[in-house]
């Protein structure tokens, strides 16, 4: 609590007979000292909701009328916004605020005196959708985004709909969550066939500055089928081409296409879960049948001005060159894969080495239609911060006797806990152990009468929920209706077979999941 108090100074020294002389030409009261209490220290409120608050002035308060009160929040993010949000002794307050945290003010002041009293709090502004699985879905083939909030335990059907102003796109692809060098106010990508536009972090709203053409250095009207984040840039594929944009500076924008001659399939490779510098990206380039590898600070003439376009095999030997061969490890294959068509490729954090040298998964299939497993290290060509080589030949594996295995339609994902691999047949989900010798499937479970339609591992970016990585996201339909499923991964180790998931329902056609983290 703060006192200010407001002091006279006479400008003449009176006696003391003249002030009793005086005495009755002025109205004294004793100076009391409010205590402000009947509220907490720290309040937590939704968007939307009352914030009633009712305080005890304390047994020395005069009457009510002869106070002035104001409650004022200022937020506590770098714009330290201040908005009256009360005049009364209590409050009760519609929440328009946008979710953040606030230190709220109230503060009371005696009219005629003009002394005042002050009393903060913290005060922790939610709303329905600051947590839980952003559901995207296909309704009819528009892009619909429900959610399943953690903070209400409600699910919230078509939150873009009250976007007015917004596009109705076609085709949903994705919903990303982009924390790391992306707006703080817009960092969630919603993907699709007619393109994509950012969402902004409070009730997803819609700005046609959200809009990705604004993010391209031509302003052309990209499709990315996905976004990939590593060390200080990201890479995105649109049709067949793929696209650079660095973000030592958020204001970075996509240039023009990194790939010369060549078309690459949808999905760009990296280690997701290190601090690079000079990140090594990889791609698959369909029409010679063969990895490429990009890593655009190469050029710089700091690190020797190498093309930072490589064919996988040329990336090894410049490495080996400038940083040494044992920057280049690993003997699970003995030579790259040329000739091979594009199946699927996945980004995982998983390392048995426990180097924080993520594998990347390609699943490809030669001309007898026989399936195989190439999982590739990639690191930082700079060895910055965790990375400890620039590429592993991590994994070999022949998936040719797996059940159903390659099916079109099928859906793949790969653990970051055990050296497993999932897919979907239908409504079947397998599991295959990579770490034993020849590759079987393993039936999971079967989801009757229903097709599985989302299968992945959300990979979290926040310390506090990284064991939640391990939990298997599964979306599946019926009859045009969607459930979404979460299996804990963790005190099973991967075993899915008996685990009970965590069930919600009210979608349509799910296309992705991604989970919002607080």
């Amino acid at each position: 609590m703060r006192l200010k108090k407001i002091i006279y100074v006479s400008l003449f020294s009176l006696g003391a007979m003249a002030c009793a002389e005086d005495k009755g030409n002025y109205d004294y009261h004793e100076l009391t000292e409010l205590e402000i209490s009947g509220v907490e220290d720290n309040l937590s409120v939704l968007t939307y909701e009352h914030l009633r608050l009712n305080p005890d002035l304390g047994v020395a308060a005069r009457p009510e009328d002869q106070y002035e009160y104001e409650w004022k929040v200022i937020n506590q993010d770098e714009s330290n916004e201040v908005t009256l949000i009360g005049e009364n002794r209590n409050l009760d307050y519609q929440v328009e605020l946008a979710a953040g945290i606030y230190t709220l003010y109230f503060t009371v002041k005696e009219k005629d005196s003009g002394l005042y009293w002050q009393k903060n709090y913290q005060l922790t502004v939610s709303d329905t959708t600051t947590e839980g699985w952003m559901v995207l879905c296909s309704d009819g083939g528009r892009a619909r985004l429900d959610m399943v909030s953690t903070v209400t335990g409600e699910t919230y059907a078509d939150l873009l709909k009250s976007n007015k102003d917004m596009p109705e796109y076609q085709g949903p692809r994705k919903i990303q969550w982009l924390s790391k060098y992306a707006a703080q106010d817009s960092p969630y990508y919603l993907l699709t066939d007619q393109g994509a536009t950012r969402l902004g972090k409070n009730k997803f709203i819609w700005k046609e500055e959200y809009e990705f053409k604004y993010e391209v250095a031509t302003l052309a009207d990209l499709c990315p089928y996905s976004i990939t984040l590593a060390g200080f840039g990201r890479m995105m594929v649109s049709g067949t081409d793929a696209y650079y944009n660095e973000t030592i500076s958020i204001d970075g924008l996509y240039g023009t296409k990194v790939n010369k001659d060549f078309s690459v399939a949808p999905y760009v490779g990296a280690n997701v879960g290190a601090t690079m510098y000079a990140a090594v990206y990889l791609m698959y380039d369909i029409d010679n049948k063969r990895f490429v590898t990009y890593c655009p600070m190469m050029r710089s003439e700091a690190l020797g001005g190498y093309e930072p376009l490589q064919e996988i095999t040329g990336m090894e030997e410049i490495a080996r060159k400038a940083k040494g061969s044992d920057k280049v490890v690993g003997d699970a294959f003995e030579e790259y894969p040329v000739g091979y068509e594009y199946v699927y490729m996945e980004n995982t954090k998983y390392d048995a080495g426990n180097a924080k040298m993520g594998t990347t998964y390609t699943l490809l299939k030669d001309t007898g239609g026989k399936l195989h497993l190439y999982g590739i290290q990639l690191g930082d060509f700079m060895l910055f911060a965790d990375c400890t080589y620039i590429i592993g030949r991590a994994y070999y594996g022949d998936l040719s006797a797996c059940t159903d295995i390659g099916k079109e339609g099928n859906l793949y994902a790969f653990s970051s806990l055990r050296n497993y691999m999932y897919y979907a047949v239908g409504g079947t989900l397998y599991r295959v152990d990579l770490s034993e010798k020849p590759l079987r499937a393993e039936k999971q479970f079967t989801l009757s009468g229903e097709t599985i339609t989302c299968l992945k591992f959300n990979l979290y970016q926040k310390a506090a929920n990284a064991n939640r990585s391990f939990d298997l996201v599964v979306g599946s339909t019926k009859n045009g209706k969607g459930t979404l499923r979460i299996y804990e991964g963790l005190s099973g180790e991967g075993d899915f077979s008996t685990v009970t998931p965590a069930v919600y329902t009210g979608f349509t056609d799910i296309v992705d999941v991604t989970y919002r983290e607080r």
